[in-house]
């Protein structure tokens, strides 16, 4: 009868690994364990296994290698009570096993079976709360990548919808004028709108997919807009009414790495929106992109068009400034701006001019951070 009993536990242990998906590995490992307890009183009671019975003490090394594998899982598992108790009650079994084959007499074998126990079960405790630590690292890891990918995405929002649909009421406003006076122009502006809107749409599809599939291990993001499109901007931003753009940017792609020709374009970006948005009466607007040596100078600048909007755009500025005493200033698109240039190992620094308008310029190495 005795004997019997030593398949206990191991067969308590595959029927729980067979619903684990059910219960959880927890569960599994503090049932296994608490069997292996009864059982091991179990012999105590019908009578002690003798040194010459060799199967039950070849299943008995199975079942303590099967305890302290599901103690390992557990610990990694699951933080909490449940796993302390449950460590606590593999680790008594553990401890009690050898007194399957003989009777604990004084002090002495108690203490002999807490060393045998401490043995076995510590070092699988060691093992499940360092796979454990792995495992919670990993998970940090992963949600800090994709709280920086959201973040990405947000700049995405402001620096390419915003900048579209700004365009698109500067458009709308002179259509209402141009509507009685000029129909035809005023036709045109409309078909302007509608194009602005199919790119704004366009960016908020783009963005709408991505957070979507950042659940998951979706697509990763295509190529951002870099110097090549900045002939495009700015021709799109003249278009949408009144504005003179002129761009100096000679053939500086070669060279430039991707992520510093996307924050380029990105400056550019931002500066054009905030013309429009806090410059209405600008009638000039300068965009320098070039190379100066081993440097990468952005610098866009406006005529103001008065001082009414400067000072409009200073009071802006002053709520923006980033309180360490730096040179960024502007709203929280310049602030974000800053920061990843920064990352780069550049400056951007904007303000109003002497003679009127607003400058932003940002320098960034070629080479090296």
């Amino acid at each position: 009868m005795s004997q019997i009993l030593s398949l206990a536990a191991p067969v308590a242990v595959l029927l729980g690994w067979a619903v684990r998906a059910r219960c959880g590995v927890v569960v599994v490992a503090g049932a296994a364990g608490a069997v292996s307890v009864a059982a091991t009183v179990g012999v105590w009671a019908a009578g002690r296994w003798g040194e010459s019975q060799r199967w039950p003490g070849v299943i008995g090394l199975f079942e303590l290698a099967s305890l302290l594998l599901l103690l390992v899982l557990a610990l990694r598992a699951e933080d909490g009570r449940r796993s302390a108790v449950v460590a606590w009650t593999i680790g008594g079994a553990a401890a009690l096993w050898p007194s399957r084959f003989e009777a604990i007499v004084g002090p002495g074998d108690a203490l002999t079976l807490f060393g045998f126990g401490s043995v076995f079960a510590l070092p699988a405790v060691l093992a499940g709360l360092y796979l454990r630590g792995l495992d919670e690292k990993r998970r940090r890891s992963v949600t800090a990548a994709r709280r920086a990918q959201r973040l990405e995405l947000a700049h995405d929002l402001h620096d390419f919808v915003a900048h579209d649909v700004s365009g698109m009421v500067a458009q709308a406003q002179a259509g209402m004028v141009l509507a009685a006076s000029d129909p035809a122009r005023a036709a045109e502006l409309f078909e302007r709108i509608e194009k602005a809107g199919q790119l704004a749409l366009a960016s908020l599809d783009r963005t709408v997919h991505l957070l979507r599939s950042g659940e998951t291990d979706g697509p990763e993001r295509g190529p951002q807009p870099g110097l090549a499109e900045l002939t495009a901007l700015t021709d799109r931003f003249a278009e949408s009414g009144g504005v003179t753009v002129r761009l100096d940017a000679p053939e500086v792609q070669a060279g430039v790495p991707r992520e510093m020709a996307a924050t380029a374009y990105r400056i550019v970006v931002e500066a054009l929106t905030n013309v429009r948005r806090h410059a209405p009466a600008a009638r000039v607007v300068d965009v320098r992109v070039r190379r100066e040596g081993r440097r990468l100078e952005v610098m866009v600048r406006d005529d103001g068009g008065g001082p009414h909007a400067s000072g409009a755009r200073l009071g802006e500025a002053r709520r923006g400034e980033d309180g360490r005493g730096g040179a960024v200033r502007g709203g929280s698109g310049l602030a974000g701006l800053a920061a990843r240039v920064e990352a780069l190992g550049g400056t951007l620094a904007s303000g109003r001019e002497k003679a009127g308008g607003w400058r932003v310029t940002a320098t960034m190495p070629l080479e090296g951070r």
